[in-house]
């Protein structure tokens, strides 16, 4: 059998096979379904400083190759996590990583400073693609700037390993993430949902209730796949590739474009049980091909 354990920075994972923040709760939700302990890691849904209610609905909007979300990070913030959520998910055997968000530097630092105290969880993911309140709703991901202010912020108060995830509505990704790498990042994940848009022709208004929102599932695969194979030849961290995937054959293409490691997310709400069995199709597939560990195809291409 093919050895499946990869690394992200000083993360040890048992597989490559993570799951993406909003599309599988905090694991519990999917206990029933498949052994949490068999993943390399969870990444919980986004957590803030403080709460939020998210979007007005209608907040979700299905596509002919996936689906457009507006949820807008609802959560009930960090604190809440800590005293309610971090108790029932911290022994889980496998990394249980937090998505954190935030409309500052400052409360992106505050937020993973608390985290950083949880002594079971041994990452965060930082969603900088987040509306920057201080310069009028713009994304902090879309620029080299303001990526690296948000970075620059947190690394000094969060001492473990810090995956930045990129957004892919840029023009050169590539520079967003040479410049979150300068600051302290150890890994980059990629792609965030693409901006996308639904109309509802019989009301002549969007279908979602702030008009656009993001698109995930198998239309994105080929544009995150490029992206990927773009940014891992930039940067010498660790690259984590998402984006459409929903078999084995999509994680192993991500895994020769340069990717260490993979997140599952649209296809969690098709069939439940598809990490599972994309974590066993690579090891099939490794084992079929004469490989003795996953690390042979990643950046193979």
């Amino acid at each position: 059998m093919a050895d499946l354990r990869v690394n992200i920075g000083a993360l040890s994972l048992k597989n490559p096979v993570m799951t993406a923040s909003g599309t599988f709760g905090y694991g519990l939700e999917f206990q029933d379904f498949i052994p949490l302990d068999g993943l390399g890691g969870i990444i919980v849904k986004g957590t803030t400083l403080h709460a939020r209610q998210g979007n007005d609905y209608p907040r979700m909007a299905e596509t002919a190759q996936g689906m457009l979300n507006c949820v807008g990070l609802q959560n009930k913030g960090v604190d809440y996590f800590c005293e309610h959520i971090y108790p029932q998910i911290k022994d889980i055997d496998t990394n249980m990583i937090v998505n954190v968000s935030g409309s500052s530097p400052e409360d992106y630092a505050e937020c993973a400073a608390r985290i950083d105290a949880l002594e079971r969880i041994p990452a965060i993911e930082l969603n900088i693609s987040c509306p920057n309140v201080k310069e009028g709703g713009m994304a902090f991901g879309v620029t080299c700037q303001g990526a690296a202010s948000v970075v620059r912020a947190v690394r000094q108060r969060y001492h473990k390993t810090l995956i930045v995830k990129l957004s892919p509505n840029v023009t050169d990704i590539t520079e967003i993430a040479r410049a979150v790498e300068a600051e302290g990042a150890d890994s980059v994940s990629l792609i965030n949902t693409l901006m996308g848009m639904a109309i509802d022709i019989e009301r002549r208004r969007p279908v979602l209730s702030i008009k656009t929102g993001g698109l995930s599932g198998p239309a994105v695969k080929p544009v995150a796949l490029r992206m990927v194979w773009q940014v891992a030849k930039a940067v010498s961290i660790p690259v984590v590739g998402l984006g459409g995937i929903s078999s084995a054959t999509d994680a192993i293409e991500f895994l020769m474009a340069g990717a260490s490691a993979i997140e599952i997310g649209t296809a969690n709400f098709l069939d439940p049980a598809v990490t599972i069995k994309v974590r066993d199709g690579i090891g099939q597939w490794l084992d079929s091909h004469g490989c003795k560990s996953v690390g042979e195809i990643v950046g193979c291409l």
